[in-house]
C-alpha cells in the first residue's frame, strides 16, 4: 500500500506540471486552430536560461525564475510576431509545418550553446524528506505542486476576470465576432504564444529540479500532447485532469509494469492512450464536438 501511495503522490506532482505545459497548447489551440510541436523546445530553452542564471551567474532561484519567465514571454511574441504572424489566414497545416521547423531551429541552437551533456541545478529546496503518513516524499515534489497549483489558480483568474483573458475567451470562441467587438486577433495571438512560453519554461524548470537538465526535455512537449487531447484541446479544465490522469497512469505503469517487461513501457504509455483516445473519444473529455453540415 505504501508502494502504492508512494507512485500516487509521484503521478500527480508530474501530472500537474504536464497539466501546466499542456496550458500552451490549449492557448493556442483554442485561439488559431494550430498545435505548437515547438511547445518541448519553448521549455527546453526556458529551463537551460534559468540553470544558466542560477549556476553560472548566482542568482538566486526566485530572482532568476522571474527574469526566465520575462525571457520566455519575449521570446513566445518574437516568434509569432517574426516567424508566426505571416500564416495568418494561410491553412492551418501550413503554421503546424512552421512550429515543427522552429522547433528544430531551437533545439539547434540549444546544442550549440549548452551542449548535450546532462546539467543539474545547485541544491534550491530543501534535500530533508518529508513524511505524509507512511509515504516520504522529497520537498522538491511538494514545491513542485505548490508552485503548479499557484500558476493554474493564477491564469484561470486571468482567463475569468481580466480584461485580456475575456478578450481571449471571447477569440476563441468566435474570432469573426471579436475582431467585430474592437479586439485585436493578433494582440491575442501574441499573448497565446507568450502564456505558452511562460508556462513550458515553469513546467520545465520544475522538472529540471526532479530529473536534470538535457536535450531530452524537450521530449516532454510531445508527451504533452496527449494530456491536451485527453482533455480536450480547447478544454483548459480538461487539460488539467488529463495532465493528472497521464501523470498517475505514467507513475503507476513505471512502478508495476516496467519491472515485469524490462521497462520502457513507462515512456509510451502516454502514446497508447493518446490512440485509445482517438479511436474512442476524439474530441477527448471535455472537447467540443464540432459539426459541420453540408
Amino acid at each position: 500500500m505504501t508502494f502504492f501511495l508512494q507512485m500516487l503522490v509521484t503521478g500527480i506532482v508530474i501530472g500537474s506540471v504536464y497539466a501546466l505545459v499542456a496550458l500552451g497548447f490549449v492557448l493556442i489551440y483554442k485561439s488559431s486552430d494550430a498545435i505548437n510541436f515547438a511547445q518541448g523546445e519553448f521549455l527546453l530553452v526556458g529551463t537551460y536560461v534559468c540553470l544558466t542564471l542560477v549556476s553560472s551567474y548566482h542568482i538566486p532561484f526566485i530572482p532568476a525564475l522571474i527574469i526566465t519567465l520575462l525571457f520566455s514571454a519575449v521570446l513566445g511574441l518574437v516568434i509569432e510576431r517574426i516567424v508566426l504572424r505571416p500564416f495568418i489566414g494561410e491553412p492551418v497545416i501550413s503554421l503546424i509545418m512552421a512550429t515543427i521547423g522552429l522547433s528544430s531551429v531551437l533545439l539547434g541552437i540549444v546544442h550549440i550553446i549548452w551542449g548535450h551533456e546532462t546539467k543539474v541545478f545547485p541544491s534550491i529546496f530543501s534535500e530533508t524528506p518529508v513524511k505524509l503518513g507512511s509515504v516520504v516524499v522529497a520537498p522538491v515534489y511538494l514545491w513542485s505542486l505548490a508552485i503548479v497549483i499557484v500558476m493554474l489558480l493564477l491564469f484561470t483568474l486571468f482567463f475569468k476576470y481580466s480584461k485580456m483573458g475575456i478578450a481571449m475567451r471571447a477569440t476563441a470562441d468566435d474570432q469573426q465576432a471579436a475582431m467585430s467587438m474592437g479586439i485585436s486577433v493578433k494582440v491575442i495571438f501574441a499573448c497565446a504564444w507568450a502564456i505558452a512560453a511562460i508556462v513550458s519554461a515553469v513546467g520545465g524548470v520544475l522538472i529540471g529540479n526532479i530529473n536534470g537538465v538535457n536535450s531530452s526535455l524537450a521530449f516532454i512537449g510531445l508527451k504533452v500532447l496527449p494530456v491536451a487531447i485527453l482533455g480536450g484541446l480547447d478544454s483548459i479544465p480538461g487539460a488539467i485532469i488529463g495532465g493528472v490522469i497521464i501523470g498517475v497512469v505514467e507513475s503507476m505503469t513505471g512502478g508495476y509494469l516496467d519491472p515485469l517487461v524490462g521497462g520502457g513501457l513507462k515512456e509510451v504509455m502516454p502514446f497508447i492512450i493518446l490512440v485509445l483516445i482517438l479511436m474512442f473519444k476524439p474530441y477527448g473529455l471535455f472537447g467540443k464536438k464540432e459539426i459541420e453540415r453540408v
